[in-house]
């Protein structure tokens, strides 16, 4: 197995357990009667958008890591995906377990931030691969308009 292998390998891991501690951390929140009530956007998708929405930018994103980390295995790189990490797992159960809306969104909007920067910073280093993070990256500011508007709206 080379290397770019085991990197994926290894990102596919941490990102999908990312998601299940995420998850876990929700407590059920988008089926609570507190997110039902909440004044949402128009634009808000059904649920099970969220599940493949995930799962897609998971794997492009593990992909992603995979080859930046291989073309340049710097301890910057880690601290970066360490501070998406944090923050991505934060969002869960500062929003729905907690009720933080406000907080909430600076969090994701300190995400969107975060994932701007690893497309912005890295961009020259992997070319068209760049392209990987682009679904984290709408889906952020998808995500982000949804919690803004249940912010100013609730």
């Amino acid at each position: 197995m080379n290397n770019l292998t085991k990197y994926i390998l290894v990102f596919l891991t941490i990102n999908f357990l990312a998601l299940a501690l995420g998850n876990w951390l929700m407590a059920g929140g988008p089926q609570k009667d507190w997110y039902l009530s909440l004044n949402k956007a128009p634009w808000t998708p059904p649920g099970w958008v969220f599940g493949a929405a995930w799962f897609t930018i998971m794997v492009c994103f593990s992909f992603f890591m995979g080859h930046l980390y291989k073309l340049h295995p710097k301890p910057e790189i880690i601290i970066l995906f360490i501070i998406q990490f944090i923050l991505n797992i934060s969002w869960n159960y500062v929003f729905f377990n907690r009720h933080l809306i406000g907080v909430g969104f600076i969090v994701i909007l300190m995400l969107t931030a975060v994932v701007g920067i690893f497309m912005i910073l890295y961009r020259k280093t992997l070319s068209s691969t760049t392209l990987l993070i682009l679904p984290y990256f709408i889906w952020l500011l998808i995500a982000s308009s949804l919690n803004g508007y249940i912010f100013f709206k609730n």
